[in-house]
Parts: C-alpha cells; structure tokens; sequence
C-alpha cells in the first residue's frame, strides 16, 4: 500500500475510533497525578483555575462559531457512510483556517490538560494530539481533494489547515443558528466542567482531603458542573422529545 493510502486509511480510522482518544488522556492524567508529577501549578488557585477554564471555553467558543454559521451540506463525514459533502464551505471561519472544529478541540482539551499540573505533559499532549488529528485532517482532505478539485486546490493555497490567517476573511454567506449550536455542543460544555471536577476530585483525594463534600471538590467545580448537567439534560429533552432547536438548512447529528 502506497504511503499516501496509508495514511488516508489510518485517518479515517482514527476518526471513527476518535471518541475514546479522552480516555487516554484521562489515563495518561491519572498517571501524571499519582506519580507527584503535577505540582507546577496549584490546582485550588482562583487565578490558575480560570485561567485553564477560559482555554477551554475559547476552544468551545471557537466551536459554537463554526457550527453556528454551517449551513446544510458543505463538508462533513458520517461514520456509516464515510465522508458526506455536497459543497465546499470556504467562507467564515473556514476562510481563515481549514479545521477550525479540530482547533477547537485542541483548545478544549488543553486547558484541562493544564490543570493536571505539569507543563511537559501539556507539551507531550499537544503532540499527541497533532500526530493524532493530523492523520483525521489528511484524510478528510484527500477526500475534498477529489469531490471538489481545482476548487479545493484554491481554497487550500489561501487558507491554513490549524492556524487561522484573519487577513483572509470571507463573511459566511448564512445567518448565526443558536438552534444549532445548542443542539449540538452542549454534550461537550458539560465535559469541559466534568472534566475539571474529576481532576479535582483526583488530586484532593490524593492529598488527603476527606472531611466533608467541599474537601473532595472545591464548591466552584460542584456547582458549576451540577448547573452544567441541568443544562445539558434541559437541551438533550428538547432535541430529543420537541423540535424546537429544529432549524431548516442546517446540519444535525
């Protein structure tokens, strides 16, 4: 098998497969912080915990922007039917950066990954996660290469596949679907806060905490992860009992 058949092969298997890639980063943090390893930064420090948080939310938001201008029918993939796209989407913020979902992915993960602790294993994630979604991003692209030639040829040369270039940018041609959004990204808003609360978690039980429900979790993690859930729960009933985050000319999953 040729080199470049390889790699479009172990994309699109990597994409399936992509789901479980958190539980490896959980593995590798719990080793992090069994091992003593995370006491760069301390984990209880208002300044360091909303620091990491807002990493996090900005990849989220990054998120909610891309999702909330995509229209029905540019470039996608289905897991049982392999990659969908009737059309090329060039403009918004894929006028300014190729895989802007990905990117904000990274940015998601990276600032729970900060709050482990230690800043080499922030470094080792961040190539992990390149070597890994590199592979995902070559694959989609072979497939747009051929859907849309010439045309994805263009967009390529102007536009960077992860790191945005603003001096290009193109208005979406579609309005902002909160709808959309809401019915899409509140499953990955509530692990963000999850995510958080387990870290802590983790290191106070370690450290010997264990008087009350405050000593496990500090109050700004309980709380907010518990008002993240009810959100999460409210929009998860509404999309699967109502149509009203049902949006015509917009994608859903």
């Amino acid at each position: 098998m040729a080199l470049i058949e390889s790699l479009e092969k172990s994309g699109n298997w990597l994409f399936r497969w992509r789901s479980f890639m958190p539980l490896v980063l959980y593995v590798l943090a719990l080793g992090v912080m069994l091992m003593g390893w995370d006491d760069h930064f301390d984990h209880r420090s208002q300044t360091w915990i909303w620091v990491c948080l807002g990493v996090s939310l900005l990849g989220l938001w990054i998120r909610v922007v891309t999702i909330g201008y995509t229209p029905r029918g540019t470039s996608g993939r289905n897991t049982k039917e392999g990659q969908v796209a009737e059309s090329l989407n060039t403009k918004g913020i894929y006028s300014v950066v190729r895989h802007p979902l990905y990117l904000g992915n990274y940015f998601m993960w990276l600032g729970i990954i900060l709050y482990v602790g230690n800043a080499w294993f922030a470094v080792v994630c961040s190539l992990l996660f390149w070597v890994y979604y590199e592979r995902i991003m070559f694959a989609e692209e072979a497939f747009l290469q051929r859907k849309f030639g010439g045309a994805y040829f263009q967009w390529s040369r102007k536009v960077p596949a992860f790191w945005p270039n603003m001096s290009g940018f193109v208005r979406s041609g579609v309005h902002f679907s909160m709808k959309n959004v809401l019915r899409r990204e509140y499953s990955g808003f509530l692990a963000i806060f999850v995510s958080f609360a387990l870290l802590d978690v983790v290191k106070n039980v370690r450290d010997g905490y264990a008087v009350d429900l405050f000593d496990y979790v500090q109050p700004f993690w309980f709380y907010a992860t518990t008002g993240a859930a009810v959100v999460a729960l409210t929009l998860r009933t509404m999309k699967k009992r109502t149509k009203l985050l049902v949006e015509t000319g917009r994608e859903y999953t």
